[in-house]
């Protein structure tokens, strides 16, 4: 095959608009097209070499009429079955597999989510809700704030001259009042969020100044493992910001230990082959790593797909931003987050770009 004809179908294979998997003999994955890097949240590196069905959730007994379209050398068409990645709510797909000519045993998997559309559509409602109501709570969010001042202070007042059982009352009244407070911050916090301020960054002293700060805070009770890449190059982006996300996700993985604590795995590595393809056709590589991995409970299942989202949380009284404004720091530097989670292990996953050719290469003067 010539030089010419083996790049025209990379484009081919690239451009296809469908998650498309190339599978050997065995059912091990050989390649996948960016859709499908997409689909199964994983690059193509990662995924080679892997069983398909370890990555797939198929509700149909697909594996024997795989085998038999295999051996005979024909087309098989599935319709209507639910395919999970077990990162993701299931999807109803249509799935084609063909044999490739030439190559013995080898077969292509296209996957064709029917609902996609749907769920995109619904997603984007979901967020335009969210932003309204982001805008409505800030623009509330001041006023609000200086009458609870007010009422705090007057609770202040009224104790001084109340009895022992009467000054629990106020307490309450000032402690709830903080607590509002503290929220409609965390709101004001959310809108008002600066781009970043890029420059060269050493995601291990983020990951450091956040360990620190975390074990005399949040995480006091929980052990902390460093696990990192000596060799990792710097990050292009905000340290303060990339800071308040390692910090958050850490106290996110302590509050949901509980008292009796765990485990906080801080892993950094190279992934060259990590490239995120966006919506408008447009691509990044993002090979820098970094990983929040904890030993709790894991996730809510009904909470995985919307995690994100603004208002929602899995903790009660929980104001369901923080992640929210994680994921809003993490998309502002270009970058991409994920999360995997089952009982006994669940990874945050931050993918960052490398500082550009033409940057500064070393990392500005932090303070600590």
């Amino acid at each position: 095959m010539s030089a010419a004809r083996r790049a025209a179908d990379a484009v081919v294979w690239s451009s296809l608009p469908v998650p498309a998997v190339m599978i050997d003999a065995e059912d091990r994955i050989l390649d996948v097209n960016p859709a499908a890097e997409g689909f199964l949240n994983s690059s193509a590196k990662a995924l080679a070499g892997e069983p398909i069905w370890d990555r797939l959730a198929v509700d149909a007994p697909l594996e024997d009429s795989l085998d038999r379209a295999r051996q005979q050398g024909t087309p098989l068409f599935v319709n209507d079955v639910d395919v999970g990645t077990g990162e993701r709510a299931p999807l109803q797909c249509n799935l084609q597999v063909a044999p490739v000519q030439g190559r013995p045993g080898e077969m292509i998997l296209l996957i064709s989510p029917r609902e996609l559309a749907g769920r995109m559509t619904q997603s984007l409602s979901v967020k335009s809700a969210a932003r309204s109501a982001i805008g409505m709570a800030e623009m509330l969010a001041h006023e609000i704030k200086n009458p609870l001042a007010g009422i705090a202070g007057a609770a202040q007042l009224l104790s001084m001259s109340l009895g022992p059982e009467d000054v629990e009352m106020t307490d309450l009244i000032v402690g709830e009042t903080r607590r509002i407070v503290k929220l409609l911050e965390q709101v004001e916090q959310f809108g008002n969020l600066s781009a970043p301020e890029r420059r060269a960054v050493n995601l291990h002293d983020v990951l450091d100044r956040a360990r620190r700060s975390a074990l005399v805070g949040a995480a006091a009770h929980m052990r902390i493992i460093e696990d990192y890449d000596p060799s990792l190059p710097h990050a292009w982006g905000d340290p303060d910001q990339l800071l308040q996300v390692v910090s958050n996700l850490i106290r996110n993985a302590a509050e949901a230990a509980g008292p009796q604590g765990g485990t906080i795995r801080l892993h950094s590595y190279y992934e060259r082959a990590f490239r995120l393809r966006r919506s408008d056709g447009t691509g990044q590589t993002l090979p820098l790593q970094i990983e929040v991995i904890d030993d709790g409970p894991g996730l809510p299942e009904d909470l995985k797909g919307d995690l994100f989202e603004p208002f929602v949380s899995g903790r009660e009284n929980g104001t369901g931003l923080g992640l929210a404004l994680v994921s809003k720091i993490i998309s502002d530097h270009g970058g991409w987050i994920s999360v995997t989670s089952v009982p006994g292990h669940t990874v945050f996953r931050i993918s960052l770009a490398m500082v550009p050719k033409g940057a500064a290469a070393k990392p500005t003067q932090e303070v600590e």
